[in-house]
């Protein structure tokens, strides 16, 4: 393998002919074709072909998943075919394939993962009927979407649901959607978001009906982008899996050449962990990690065969050394809330566009057409704008503003105008357009009380900044906050550590 991940030319001979096989629907064609794709570009020579069939679980529509057999009910039918040496490869979904390795096959490689998160459609005519029944009906047939989804979307969904149910749907990922948009009685659907991205942005003359008919129905659907936070994703969503015949080492180098390493180890752990609850389809147990500069996030919701609750978010600091203090020391003590400013709305006229809010005070008093995109900064901010009525597109979960949203597949190119205080941090992200300041903050008069703190967790870069003024000790302290604008501004006057979550933190400087 040369350093561009080429084979050697002496090789090229042996590989006149590849066959990548996968599955034959809409999807499983794309991601095998984005496979070949990579290979022919870091080896023009090779000649790529396919061979797609149904598996199993395409070909029985009638069980629920969880009721199917647990070993692969979408893999295991290309297992012969590689063994024989019928075709190099096989392409997969990897959460479609068992958490149980073979000795005969083996996983050696992935493409760069999609979004990890799913997304729920819900029909814009059946909408308002929905709310004024106190009821919205969900196609899912996902026992971790209906576990983790039923509480948290009472509490985002504008409106006064009593009630959020779930009903078993099957099909290709176009078959659902088309099934919600038949139906008289489900108001919605949820489908992993890397699907409906990857079927929108495939190229080729074969898959422009499906998007003409997909794209129509979407038009007429409000769109949710459920955060990982509350919503784990099954275990390696969004990640593809290129398996092959163990001890076939020339497509093994081959395959190192696209293999994206980053994914594979986040998959890998995902994976592990799910194994340690028994792994399978039929369990409400969601994990998905997410890997960045300032260390790794892992979430976790499951409720498992053995009566098992798990509800957690961890944080592996990319710092080697964090310092530890005592509760007396940290500020803010935990379950209280301090403050700094207070805050004046301004009447400011709000543009057309998407918005992107940064608190729920930036989001002027009104009404707001439900199909206007919205996009907060966490979840607090989201539950805050529902109760107001407004339906959100989704959230960055608190990872800052360069956290991509991912939302160019499903709606083109976006302008976002940022809605902030007058002060607000531009920050450097470019598609977040303008920053219009909706509110003034006003410096209270009497500020918290900050003698002889050591550890400061902050949420606010301008907080920080008047504490600072009026505490100039505490630049010699400990200061941590989350990624994002606050880390931008604090690490320009003291040294800052990273921690997505105040409680991350606490737990970890208080050990």
């Amino acid at each position: 393998m040369d350093p561009q991940g080429r084979i050697p030319p002496i090789w090229v001979g042996r590989f006149v002919r590849i066959i990548i096989a996968s599955r034959k629907s809409d999807l499983a064609r794309i991601q095998a074709q984005s496979v070949g794709e990579a290979l022919k570009k870091k080896n023009p020579e090779l000649k790529i072909e396919y061979n797609f069939r149904e598996s199993l679980g395409d070909k029985n529509l009638q069980d629920p998943l969880w009721k199917m057999p647990e070993k692969g009910v979408f893999t295991q039918d290309f297992y012969d075919d590689l063994i024989s040496s019928k075709v190099d490869m096989v392409v997969h979904s990897w959460k479609d394939l068992p958490i149980e390795e073979r000795s005969e096959t083996q996983i050696v490689a992935t493409l760069p993962r999609a979004d990890q998160r799913d997304l729920l459609l819900v029909k814009k005519s059946s909408w308002e009927g929905a709310k004024a029944h106190r009821e919205l009906k969900v196609f899912s047939s996902s026992p971790r979407r209906a576990y983790n989804l039923e509480g948290f979307l009472r509490e985002v969904l504008p409106g006064d649901f009593e009630n959020v149910s779930f009903e078993s749907v099957r099909g290709n990922v176009p078959t659902r959607v088309q099934k919600l948009n038949a139906s008289d009685s489900v108001h919605g659907l949820i489908v992993a978001k890397a699907a409906i991205d990857r079927l929108l942005s495939a190229q080729g003359q074969e898959y422009l009906k499906m998007q003409r008919e997909l794209r129509e129905v979407l038009k007429n659907c409000l769109v949710m982008v459920l955060p990982l936070e509350k919503n784990p994703s099954a275990a390696a969503q969004g990640a593809l899996a290129i398996e092959i015949k163990t001890g076939r080492q020339e497509i093994l180098q081959l395959l190192e050449g696209i293999n994206c390493k980053k994914t594979f180890s986040e998959v890998r752990e995902e994976r592990k962990r799910l194994k340690e609850y028994g792994g399978g389809c039929h369990q409400k147990v969601g994990i998905s990690v997410r890997v960045r500069d300032y260390g790794e996030i892992v979430y976790t919701r499951a409720f498992t065969d053995q009566n098992i609750k798990v509800d957690k978010v961890e944080f592996y600091s990319a710092t080697q050394k964090i310092s530890k203090a005592t509760l007396k020391n940290i500020f803010p003590e935990p379950g209280v809330r301090a403050q700094f400013f207070r805050r004046e709305a301004l009447d400011i006229d709000i543009p057309p566009g998407p918005l992107w809010v940064s608190k729920d005070e930036a989001l002027p008093d009104g009404v707001v057409p439900q199909d206007r995109l919205i996009w907060v900064s966490g979840i607090e901010t989201w539950k805050k704008l529902a109760k107001r009525g407004v339906w959100v597109t989704g959230c960055n979960e608190g990872l800052g503003e360069s956290e991509a949203n991912h939302l160019e597949d499903l709606f083109g190119p976006l302008k976002w105008t940022k809605l902030s205080h007058t002060e607000g941090h531009q920050g450097q992200i470019k598609s977040l357009g303008k920053i219009l300041g909706t509110y003034k903050l006003i410096p209270l008069k009497t500020l918290p009380d900050l003698q002889n703190k050591t550890h400061f967790y902050w949420t606010s870069g301008s907080s920080f900044l008047l504490a600072l003024k009026a505490y100039p000790e505490i630049k010699k302290a400990h200061h941590f906050c989350g990624p994002g604008n606050t880390y931008e501004i604090i690490s320009k006057e003291v040294p800052v550590t990273i921690f997505p979550k105040y409680e991350q933190w606490k737990e970890a400087i208080l050990k």
